[in-house]
């Protein structure tokens, strides 16, 4: 039996995120035999924060917030058949997800992009385009179609 390959899916709880849990439900990518690593970064607290809210509450916001976001795409995948997991990080979003990809040795990060802005903006100032430029593995970037667009 091949070793089970993993892939990283990072979400940020929107539909964009959703629109990429989808692509992998339905089977544009994945062949069987591959665990999808939902990852959910939470960005730290400021200092300030921290020196009048305790670890056991910020941990609690760090958590629940993570929930949230990754709630749809794990749906998603759930009603798909596909095996996945859960990771609530927190810390500065590409590193973090560099980081799990690294440590799981992913075949492929997977990611919704919103597609806005500048080039500069969308390629090089987004946190896709910071993992893109800095992955050792490939990144597939999935955009919404224009039906799944939130509407401003």
């Amino acid at each position: 039996m091949p070793p089970m390959s993993n892939i990283v899916l990072a979400t940020d709880g929107s539909a964009f995120s959703d629109a990429a849990a989808r692509f992998l439900a339905d089977g544009k990518l994945l062949q069987s035999g591959f665990t999808v690593h939902v990852l959910h970064v939470s960005p730290d607290v400021t200092g300030q924060v921290r020196a009048f809210v305790n670890k056991e509450t910020i941990d609690a916001w760090h958590n629940e917030a993570s929930e949230k976001a990754m709630a749809s795409v794990c749906a998603i995948l759930e009603g798909a058949g596909i095996p996945f997991e859960c990771h609530a990080l927190h810390g500065y979003p590409p590193e973090k997800i560099l980081g799990h990809a690294k440590s799981v040795n992913a075949a492929a990060i997977v990611m919704g992009t919103h597609g806005r802005g500048s080039f500069f903006d969308a390629v090089l100032g987004s946190v896709a385009g910071r993992v893109l430029a800095q992955a050792d593995c490939p990144v597939v970037m999935v955009k919404a179609a224009d039906k799944d667009k939130p509407t401003a």
